[in-house]
């Protein structure tokens, strides 16, 4: 039997055990694709012959680009959060100094990524699972093995520690308009 059988049989006997590692750290509609790609990236690896445990590299394999997932997620998220936070705020103030909006914008984009940054881990996990994709508490409970009232917690959690470092960075801002007027300009 050649390598690229037994590889074959190998992942067809643990594709369902691959899908349920996978399943605890990703949304449902990301599962079947990272299972896949667990194949190919095995398929692809150049010293097949010298693998002793072909199940443990695909097992290995899959979590790795679950974990992947679960980074650029988290970026999306940031990404995503800020924006909407920067558009809000922008809509809610207006200045005569164009410069100084952008500049206020890249901070408190800034501020936002550290803000998320600074949630623990198991937060951070959740709240990107209920506000980038949109994930029921049940559905983040079930996949983290969590129960739903501490997936609340922690969206409640992360809600409010990024709702007041970001009204604390907002003040700090406005404190940085004041004295720029008093100062007819500039800041020190």
């Amino acid at each position: 039997m050649t390598i690229d059988n037994q590889i074959n049989e190998i992942f067809a006997s643990c594709k369902s055990i691959i899908a349920r590692v996978v399943s605890r750290m990703v949304p449902p509609h990301e599962i079947e694709d990272i299972v896949q790609e667990t194949y190919v990236r095995v398929c692809k690896f150049q010293r097949k012959n010298q693998i002793s445990n072909h199940r443990a590299l695909m097992l290995s394999t899959a979590r790795n680009l679950a974990i992947d997932y679960i980074k650029r997620a988290e970026t999306r998220l940031s990404t995503s959060t800020e924006e909407g936070w920067i558009e809000t705020l922008a809509s809610q103030e207006s200045s005569e100094d164009p410069s100084y909006d952008k500049v206020a914008s890249d901070e408190e984009f800034a501020l936002f990524c550290e803000v998320v940054r600074q949630l623990p881990q198991q937060c951070r996990r959740v709240f990107v699972l209920k506000k980038v994709y949109g994930f029921s508490q049940r559905e983040i409970a079930e996949k983290l093995e969590l129960s739903e009232s501490t997936v609340e917690k922690h969206i409640a959690k992360g809600m409010k520690h990024c709702v007041l470092h970001m009204l604390q960075g907002r003040d700090d801002r406005e404190e940085g308009k004041s004295q720029k007027r008093r100062s007819g300009g500039h800041v020190s």
